[in-house]
C-alpha cells in the first residue's frame, strides 16, 4: 500500500524550537504494509529514532515524533490516493 507522509520540524539541529513562519511542511511517499510501518520505514531511511509510541487512527492514519541529526519532527501518514485527478478546462 502507498502512503503519503508529511514531516514538520518542531526543533532545529541544535534543538531550538523552529518558528511557526519556518516550520513549513514536507511531503513523501512510501509503500508500506501499514501506516505504523510506513512510519518505521521512513524513520530508518532518515537515521531517525521514534521518541514515544506510534499513534493510530482509523482509516490507515497514524502519527509520530521522530528525532534525527536535523533536529525533531512530526511524522503524519495517511493513504495515498492511487488516481490521478483529471485538470479541469
Amino acid at each position: 500500500m502507498r502512503f503519503d507522509i508529511e514531516q514538520r520540524h518542531l526543533t532545529d539541529a541544535s534543538g531550538r524550537p523552529v518558528s511557526s513562519a519556518a516550520a513549513e511542511s514536507s511531503f513523501h511517499s512510501i509503500e508500506a504494509e501499514s501506516a505504523s510501518d510506513a512510519i518505521v520505514g521512513f524513520a530508518s531511511e532518515h537515521r531517525g529514532e521514534i521518541i514515544g509510541d506510534i499513534r493510530k487512527f482509523p482509516g490507515f492514519q497514524a502519527m509520530a515524533t521522530v528525532r534525527n541529526a536535523e533536529g525533531v519532527y512530526t511524522l503524519q501518514v495517511a493513504p495515498s490516493s492511487q488516481k490521478f485527478a483529471p485538470l479541469s478546462s
